[in-house]
């Protein structure tokens, strides 16, 4: 994948204007993991993890609590050391059978969830650190030039206990892109921050990133920050990479039901597998990897259902709940044993109790195995 212009990435969200200079760019460097596994105490956090990030590239792991994320960002950093397989940074083995090199000479920069700021620096000191060979004066200096660049050179003498929780989010990304890393590591770097501000505060980083053209490996759990954030989204589960791929790719074509459910309000419904596919109110749906007489599961997007004038399936609203711009309504439609639900703007909504007609896209129905 080719690298990120200077003036943004792909979805990026628009930005507030820059208050300093641009970022200095670097020359970023590729990442890949070659089946890298990690055991603690016998049990498996990483199974055999195979991925390659392009320089410039953002890349999101995604997944739940427990899926490998963090001790895969924890490996490539040097925190942690990989049980077998490799690390390779710009085609050279950092971490594996025939090398290890400590975080320090990795060229690699750290953002956590908790922003590890140290309360007794100032925010002038927190930021730069990490430099090294330079004086007092130019590392202040180089401080206050990039704190300027994330709009906080007035509080340079402050303290991290003086901050919000957004400054110091801007303090400890000023901290990592200062020593200008080829590979920026973020662990959940948004996730204690109110919506609005995550927001704004995912846009300047993707702006600052675009400028410094990093690459970028960054953790999350939000299906929405992977999309907004990534050049491409890595889903991972039980230590293994489920499925990697561009954000519209995970969404159309999902490996399986836990990546459809991570990218898709879906209804469910149980169904077997008769002649090779799933017969249905709407049409019979191919079951090509299923063998005949298996459960199944029919997922439906929410998104796919929608009331028409006419020439639809007979349905009664049963519930309807307000989720701001949007409606979530429940309904009871002829032929299936169980009530669906879609979503609805909320001028269209229909009202609890009243009849209507419905159609449902048939590019919004999945096949899955039920046993997933």
């Amino acid at each position: 994948m080719p690298a990120r212009s200077p003036d943004g990435v792909m979805n990026a969200p628009a930005a507030r204007p820059a208050t300093g200079a641009r970022a200095a760019a670097v020359f970023a460097a590729s990442v890949g993991f070659e089946a890298v596994a990690r055991a603690f105490d016998g049990r498996r956090a990483l199974d055999g993890v195979t991925l390659t990030i392009e320089p410039g590239e953002i890349v999101c792991l995604l997944g739940p609590s427990g899926s490998g994320k963090t001790t895969l960002l924890r490996i490539v950093s040097g925190i942690e050391r990989p049980s077998s397989g490799r690390v390779l940074i710009d085609g050279e083995e950092v971490a594996g059978p025939s090398a290890f090199v400590p975080p320090e000479a990795r060229a690699v920069g750290l953002m956590f969830q908790d922003f590890a700021l140290f309360p007794h620096l100032t925010i002038a000191h927190n930021v730069s650190f990490g430099l090294r060979r330079l004086s007092q004066t130019e590392k202040r200096a180089e401080a206050l030039a990039v704190l300027d660049r994330v709009g906080l050179a007035r509080l340079a003498d402050a303290y991290p206990a003086t901050l919000s929780g957004g400054e110091q989010q801007r303090v400890a990304l000023a901290r990592a892109i200062l020593p200008r890393p080829r590979v920026m590591l973020m662990d959940e770097p948004f996730s204690g921050l109110d919506v609005q501000l995550r927001e704004q505060l995912q846009g300047e980083t993707l702006k600052l990133l675009g400028e410094t053209r990093a690459t970028c490996l960054m953790v999350t759990h939000s299906p929405d920050e992977a999309m907004r954030m990534a050049d491409r989204i890595a889903v991972m589960r039980a230590g293994r990479l489920v499925q990697v791929g561009r954000a519209e790719e995970l969404y159309r074509n999902p490996a399986d039901l836990f990546v459809a459910r991570l990218f898709s309000e879906i209804n469910e419904i149980a169904l077997t597998v008769t002649g090779g596919a799933l017969a249905t109110p709407i049409g019979t749906f191919a079951a090509p990897d299923l063998v005949e007489g298996e459960r199944a599961r029919l997922c439906i997007r929410r998104s796919a259902i929608r009331v028409v004038e006419s020439a639809g399936l007979d349905a009664r609203v049963l519930r309807r709940r307000f989720l701001g711009d949007r409606m979530w309504v429940e309904l009871a439609i002829a032929g299936f044993d169980q009530p669906l639900s879609m979503s609805v703007a909320e001028d269209r909504a229909p009202q609890p109790g009243q009849d209507v007609a419905v159609a449902i896209d048939p590019a919004g129905v999945l096949v899955f195995p039920a046993e997933e």
